[in-house]
């Protein structure tokens, strides 16, 4: 695939593509003859992942790291898990704090409704 097709079918720019593998963050991407990225499936497989770790809040460098100790081979995979362990535990925390203010919302609402409730039969007098 092209850089614009899988910029089109993740929703992540062409820019970013290339930055998150200058970085280091999307391991090298193959090239045609002429030099044009060509994006396998495992490169798309990357790419999805990183969407999906960056849209939960996982951090560029974590992820880099991430992609780091893949490069090195199976020996890593217990350092692999213990990252990701660690990154779940955060964001369950983060979830955790983020429901908390979503149910304080909704009991704020809930105040409101009950005091609009309360103004309209007042006006049915």
């Amino acid at each position: 695939m092209t850089i614009a097709q899988v910029s089109q079918k993740y929703g992540v720019s062409a820019d970013t593509l290339r930055y998150y593998e200058r970085i280091g963050l999307l391991p090298p991407v193959g090239r045609t003859k002429s030099g044009i990225r060509d994006y396998a499936e495992e490169d798309c497989n990357w790419v999805n992942f990183i969407k999906c770790m960056r849209g939960a809040g996982l951090p560029v460098e974590t992820l880099i790291e991430y992609v780091g100790l893949f490069g090195q081979g199976d020996e890593t995979i217990p350092a692999r898990k213990e990252l990701l362990m660690e990154q779940r535990r955060q964001l369950a925390a983060r979830i955790g704090e983020m429901q908390a203010v979503l149910d304080r919302l909704d009991k704020k609402i809930e105040g409101y409704e009950s005091h609009l409730l309360k103004a309209e039969r007042s006006l049915k007098r």
